[in-house]
């Protein structure tokens, strides 16, 4: 985010506030940004919803916006209300009842794969990615992924926390990713 009005220093003070780091977890050497104090707190939450939503109408027209398992689906559906469009999840392996699309990827401890039901965008939807941290891409590379698997496009990438050693909005390219905090 480039906003520097007193605004958006308060958004990012509240994000340092509420949002702990915690140390060598789920594994060692991982530092996990915990957004459950953030989530606890109205105001806050509703500020960060905000925020997004203000970083969300940058993208231009969307027709959806996609909320990836588990913590883009804390802040998907508000965004997709105030847009006024429907909400797509995307989830681990084996959680979706219908058809579905898959694609496997790499994540900074692992590998995983998401899904999405097959029929869930029309060709050609300008679709929104949301989730709460950007570390690597791999999981925002991956929701792309399935986004072009069903012929839509992907307007753009948004979060809450950017954690810029880990080079994820360079693997974004040329779509990049837009957020409320980086560290």
């Amino acid at each position: 985010m480039t906003d520097t009005s007193s605004r958006g220093d308060e958004l990012r003070a509240t994000i340092d506030r509420l949002v702990r780091p915690i140390e060598d977890w789920p594994e060692p050497g991982i530092t996990f940004r915990d957004i459950t104090p953030l989530l606890g707190d109205a105001r806050a939450l509703a500020d960060v919803v905000d925020g997004l939503t203000e970083l969300a109408l940058l993208a231009g027209p969307v027709d959806a916006v996609l909320g990836i398992e588990a913590r883009g689906f804390l802040f998907g559906p508000s965004i997709a209300l105030r847009l006024g469009v429907g909400l797509v999840p995307v989830r681990k392996v084996g959680k979706l009842p219908a058809v579905s699309l898959s694609t496997a990827y790499d994540l900074e401890y692992g590998s995983a794969v998401l899904e999405m039901h097959a029929d869930a965008l029309q060709p050609g939807a300008r679709v929104l990615v949301v989730d709460d941290v950007l570390a690597t891409g791999g999981t925002m590379r991956a929701a792309a992924d399935l986004v072009r698997q069903a012929q839509g496009t992907v307007a753009g990438n948004l979060v809450m926390i950017e954690l810029l050693a880990l080079g994820g909005q360079a693997s974004l390219a040329p779509t990049g990713c837009a957020s409320l905090r980086s560290y």
